[in-house]
């Protein structure tokens, strides 16, 4: 549903978009195992056809849309719920500045997935300089502010739930 919600941008292939925000309260929610099963589902839906990846002007909906610019942010999301999740179980979920820590540590994840699928493997491919331009500085100062957001909500869920249980 994140993914819906998906802004083009003129400058570079990679639309601005909530998914890695959602990839990553849900794993501070669900843990590691869960977190990174729920999206290695995401990915063999979207890849099945459903269409719950951001919308591309020349890619259809599907397993294409992991071969595009976007594909190295995609398939780097089992991972990054992954380590975000294991650092939630060790309950850096419990305090906003922990909470801000799992996050980024997961989000670092999708950059270097992101990044790297686009110095290497995105068509087109792109160098590193260029890979920087277009899929991480857009986008490093808007998704750290979506996560000081997202990060507030671990600890007052937890407090309204009333246990320390996933």
């Amino acid at each position: 549903m994140a993914a819906q919600i998906s802004v083009p941008l003129p400058f570079t292939p990679v639309p601005f978009t909530f998914q890695p925000m959602v990839v990553l309260v849900g794993a501070a929610a669900l843990g590691s195992r869960l977190g990174m099963f729920s999206q290695i589902l995401y990915l063999a839906l979207g890849i099945a056809g459903l269409p719950w990846f951001a919308a591309s002007p020349v890619l259809p909906q599907g397993a294409a849309r992991l071969l595009g610019p976007t594909g190295g942010y995609l398939m780097s999301y089992p991972l990054a719920a992954f380590v975000a999740g294991a650092l939630a179980e060790r309950g850096f979920d419990r305090r906003y500045l922990t909470a801000v820590l799992a996050m980024v540590c997961g989000l670092a994840v999708v950059f270097a997935g992101g990044i790297l699928w686009l110095t290497i493997a995105g068509q087109p491919s792109y160098g590193l300089s260029r890979a920087l331009a277009a899929g991480f500085f857009p986008f490093i100062i808007p998704d750290l502010l979506k996560l000081l957001v997202a990060a507030s909500v671990m600890p007052g869920l937890w407090r309204i739930r009333g246990t320390n249980a996933r």
